[in-house]
């Protein structure tokens, strides 16, 4: 070969690496931005993609912190499980202990009512004399305070006030409240206390007031609080009543402990305690036939079911809270009186309070009892049933509906 041939061949060979070079870079860059996908134009992506960012739902506040946006009351605790399906629940079941105004709401009734007509006694602006007094009387008796707690009120009212002060309605208000807060403040109010595992509640009443309603709104309250709650079909009289409780339970995951249609009562109570510390439940809620409070056969039989309950669990039962519908009014102080002198009360449950203009019954109850009251009803949600505190109580029933009552100190 010659010279001039060799040459040729390298040329040409130096032109093929000049392609073959060219082709590998091409293929390196990808395509250009004159060739369109066949998609359409995308948006322009980073290079390198980006951290995921925190879920926005339960998981994403660390333990104990409240989630952006919502109360800090509402903010997972630790060891809680994060399920929004689980969480959910708490935000229905427990307002604000401050949440006056839904409290306000409910008891709308007897705002209207019997606190309507005090106020307008006080706006008359006359002194507190003889017939002013007279015509308190008559509005306290006739919203079901009572003719004891009438008469202690409108006396010690008497008492605190001065002569100066006797005429100013805004000073006989005052202290209309300052001695409502003294009346209610009965110790041991508000909602029930674990103070064993599991902690035993006895449900007791008379028929209707809304007992295994309560049991059930009460443990939708401590299920959405992911205590572990067992319930009791202690009302074996009336298979309705069994029934219910099994709908309560299964809504809440909560189980029923029940016996046969006529059942000894006692039988189930025992069972159901039995149960409950097997399963290392928190809470046992015990449902019981309603009973007239002047039958002592029934009442005797009640305290049987009592009895029964220590012998499966010693010291138990924690709690014995009476049902009561505000709505019977005086009947109903009638009702706490008989139950309390047969067995141990630790408390009052009062239901339908949003249906009466007659709310002066639970100063009533407090009063003439000294039993304290735990939980009221204002509604038929499970949130509806309000742990009862006596400032809250007080602020709402005779306090300014655009802001909270004036100081009575």
């Amino acid at each position: 070969m010659t010279i001039a041939a060799i040459a040729v061949a390298l040329v040409i060979v130096a032109a093929i690496a000049v392609v073959l070079a060219r082709k590998g870079r091409a293929a390196l860059q990808g395509p250009t931005s004159k060739a369109p996908s066949a998609l359409g134009p995308s948006p322009a992506r980073p290079a390198v993609a980006p951290a995921p960012s925190p879920p926005s739902g339960p998981r994403a506040a660390p333990a104990g912190t409240a989630t952006a946006g919502a109360p800090e009351s509402l903010a997972p605790s630790a060891g809680v499980a994060d399920h929004p399906a689980q969480v959910a629940p708490a935000k229905s079941v427990a307002p604000s202990p401050r949440d006056i105004t839904t409290l306000r709401k409910g008891l709308a009734a007897t705002r209207g009512g019997f606190v309507a007509k005090l106020a307008a006694v006080f706006q008359q602006k006359r002194e507190l004399d003889p017939a002013t007094l007279q015509q308190l009387e008559e509005i306290m008796l006739a919203g079901d305070v009572g003719p004891k707690t009438t008469q202690t009120i409108l006396a010690r009212l008497g008492e605190s006030l001065g002569r100066t002060e006797l005429r100013d309605p805004d000073a006989i208000g005052a202290a209309l409240r300052a001695e409502a807060r003294r009346i209610l403040g009965v110790a041991g109010g508000g909602g029930i206390r674990l103070t064993g595992k599991p902690t035993v509640v006895l449900m007791v009443g008379v028929n209707g007031v809304g007992k295994t309603t309560t049991i059930g709104k009460l443990a939708t309250r401590y299920g959405a609080d992911h205590k572990k709650v067992v319930l009791a079909a202690g009302d074996t009289f009336r298979a309705a009543a069994v029934q219910q409780l099994e709908v309560w339970g299964k809504r809440v995951s909560a189980e029923v402990v029940k016996g046969k249609e006529g059942a000894d009562p006692g039988a189930v109570a025992f069972d159901a305690t039995s149960r409950a510390k097997e399963a290392g439940a928190d809470l046992l809620f015990v449902d019981t036939a309603g009973r007239l409070h002047t039958k002592a056969p029934l009442m005797d039989e009640i305290k049987k079911v009592r009895k029964t309950i220590a012998k499966a669990l010693e010291g138990a039962p924690h709690e014995t809270l009476l049902v009561l519908d505000a709505t019977t009014g005086q009947n109903g102080l009638q009702q706490a009186t008989m139950f309390r002198d047969a067995l141990d009360l630790t408390g009052v449950v009062l239901t339908k309070l949003d249906g009466t203009a007659k709310g002066g019954v639970v100063l009533a109850i407090c009063d003439e009892l000294r039993i304290p009251v735990r939980y009221i009803g204002l509604g038929e949600r499970a949130e509806d049933l309000r742990e009862f505190h006596a400032d809250e109580f007080v602020e709402a029933l005779f306090g300014q509906a655009d802001g909270p009552i004036a100081s009575a100190s």
